[in-house]
């Protein structure tokens, strides 16, 4: 792949996926993710994320049916490489996918998926994608061979997880914003798109979005836990300001 450019706007995508994760505690209908879509849509959010568990924890199947059906914005599916979330995928046809690692056991997601280590298994699962119109991302850790993986099974998009670089403090979070940088650098100058996510908060997405080749950002958990006490709207805008002001 050769090089190519990236538009200078960052984009901010929005995980809305604990919106249903509060519904669930109780059960029923409140709060609806399908709201919260329309929400981030007039708070200047730029796309919508979901992840359809296979434990279905949080999002639920009628969840991704109404939200792809109502949202305004273009919708991202996070899901694992199985057999039945591609099927669901090539169902419902979300603008994008973006292929993650999953344990049942896990809280969230705890790291990148090794795009190197399972390149036979993830081929046909991103082959089926894009032939079917379907932006594919991977989401990994910010290291060169997995980049390489990237190349080699011809998705058009990585996500960085940004985990490390967010728990890290003093010189380590330095090191990390460094690797992060270098690793958006080499990517885009292999005609890969690159993004970034996870932990990413109102004091630590600033240097982030600074990375002039990143061109989305995902955050979710941060942001609904902040509606809890400013509202969706104003959370989202905040962070939109700060992503802004960092260009």
């Amino acid at each position: 792949m050769g090089s190519q450019p990236f538009p200078g706007k960052l984009r901010l995508g929005v995980n809305i996926d604990h919106v249903a994760t509060i519904r669930n505690a109780r059960g029923g209908d409140h709060p609806d993710p399908a709201r919260a879509a329309r929400i981030v849509a007039q708070a200047g959010g730029d796309g919508i994320t979901i992840h359809l568990r296979e434990d279905r924890r949080h999002i639920r199947d009628d969840d991704l049916a109404r939200i792809r059906e109502i949202s305004e914005l273009p919708l991202n599916l996070e899901m694992a490489a199985t057999g039945e979330m591609l099927e669901i995928a090539l169902r419902h046809g979300p603008h994008a996918a973006c292929i993650v690692p999953e344990r049942r056991e896990e809280r969230t997601t705890e790291g990148g998926l090794d795009a190197a280590g399972q390149h036979n298994m993830l081929q046909p699962v991103v082959s089926r994608l894009l032939d079917a119109g379907i932006r594919v991302s991977l989401f990994i850790a910010p290291d060169p061979r997995q980049i390489e993986a990237a190349m080699r099974l011809n998705a058009p998009v990585v996500e960085f997880h940004t985990g490390e670089y967010a728990h890290a403090e003093g010189d380590a979070r330095a090191v990390e914003l460094k690797r992060l940088g270098d690793m958006a650098a080499l990517a885009a100058r292999n005609g890969i798109e690159p993004h970034a996510g996870h932990g990413l908060t109102y004091e630590n997405v600033q240097p982030i979005a600074a990375i002039p080749q990143l061109t989305e950002l995902n955050i979710g958990h941060y942001l609904v836990g902040e509606a809890v006490f400013v509202g969706l709207e104003e959370a989202v805008r905040r962070m939109r300001d700060l992503m802004d002001a960092a260009r």
